[in-house]
């Protein structure tokens, strides 16, 4: 699980990949720490704050001293939530240096806060629920509703989290996780537009492993494919048509040309003499397809450059049926204005 994150930052060649979480929120309490190393990760769903009854209930009291017994009581129930979780913090981190880091999903009062700074444990309360999951995925452990039962294969870990405050907004980055099965990747730019751009080309990026990985199979790219794809079209399958048809297999394998063609007129190179170069290459036996650098013929294989076979599928099949369509609106139109002549 890959989650895409920005910040408007420094550059776009500070765009990095962490193998951990960006959590776009810090800890609220002033004497919690702001790094820390080494580090257990409690991830919870569970209330550490007063929360008011459902139902509309009356409580009366007769006397100040009543009302204090009241509220201790109110208080007894979710400090004894947070004592458990102090107890499992000392059980772990006793005799160490390793630290107690605490990410829930529910809220964290303020008297909440001030027992877990004093204890040393980092708290970050009402974080979102796509982070939690994720949360899970990235350090291990498991993500409890309950403190009761509490065990230490319940928290996950973290080599290093700390936090970054950028303007008026904190990030929390969680980082050097042991077996990572989700990261982020941290999008910077000095501007919406780099940001955008950097963003669209890490989309389609992904999408490509995605097919890759889906589909199994790659084929060559740099317009190897096409150029290989229309030498067959010309040299084997021409020849076992007849008639007319020879033609359609002879225009479908000149429009394969277009991917090479249009790759050197990007890169500012004459297509000619580009197309040329690659059908000199291929009638040698040789598969290769175009260095937009030097215009020179390159072996994609050895460059590492590939695309994917379900989006070549998709091309070669929608081709025909596009052209075919636009063909059979010219067929219409010519029938309609047949229609409109007087017999």
């Amino acid at each position: 699980m890959v989650e895409i994150m920005h910040m408007r930052h420094k550059f776009d060649v500070d765009t990095r990949l962490i193998e951990g979480l960006v959590l776009d929120h810090g800890s609220r309490h002033p004497d919690m720490k702001r790094r820390a190393e080494n580090c257990y990760i409690l991830t919870a769903n569970v209330s550490l704050e007063y929360e008011k009854s459902e139902i509309n209930a009356g409580f009366f009291y007769s006397n100040a001293e009543q009302r204090e017994k009241m509220v201790t009581a109110e208080r007894r129930q979710v400090d004894e939530r947070v004592q458990k979780i102090i107890e499992l913090k000392n059980k772990v981190c006793a005799g160490t240096d390793k630290n107690f880091v605490v990410i829930n999903q529910k809220g964290i009062d303020p008297p909440s806060l001030d027992l877990l700074a004093r204890a040393g444990i980092i708290a970050l309360r009402r974080a979102k629920r796509r982070n939690m999951e994720r949360l899970v995925l990235a350090c291990g452990g498991e993500a409890i509703n309950s403190v009761e039962g509490m065990t230490e294969d319940c928290l996950g870990w973290a080599g290093l989290v700390y936090e970054h405050v950028l303007g008026e907004e904190k990030y929390t980055f969680v980082e050097n996780v042991k077996n990572p099965h989700s990261c982020t990747i941290l999008i910077k730019g000095p501007n919406d537009h780099t940001i955008a751009q950097i963003k669209d080309a890490v989309r389609d990026g992904l999408r490509s492993v995605k097919n890759t990985v889906e589909d199994e199979a790659v084929v060559l790219g740099a317009g190897a494919f096409e150029m290989a794809a229309r030498k067959h079209l010309i040299d084997n399958v021409k020849k076992t048509v007849k008639g007319r048809a020879q033609l359609g297999v002879g225009a479908f394998a000149d429009a394969l040309l277009v991917i090479p063609k249009t790759l050197a007129e990007n890169s500012g190179l004459d297509t000619q003499d580009v197309i040329v170069s690659l059908e000199n290459e291929h009638d040698r036996g040789l598969v290769v397809g175009l260095n937009h650098n030097t215009g020179e013929p390159v072996d994609p294989e050895m460059e590492g450059i590939y695309d994917n076979y379900s989006v070549k599928r998709q091309i070669v099949n929608s081709g025909p049926i596009i052209a075919s369509q636009l063909l059979l609106v010219d067929e219409v139109i010519r029938a309609g204005r047949n229609m409109r002549k007087p017999t």
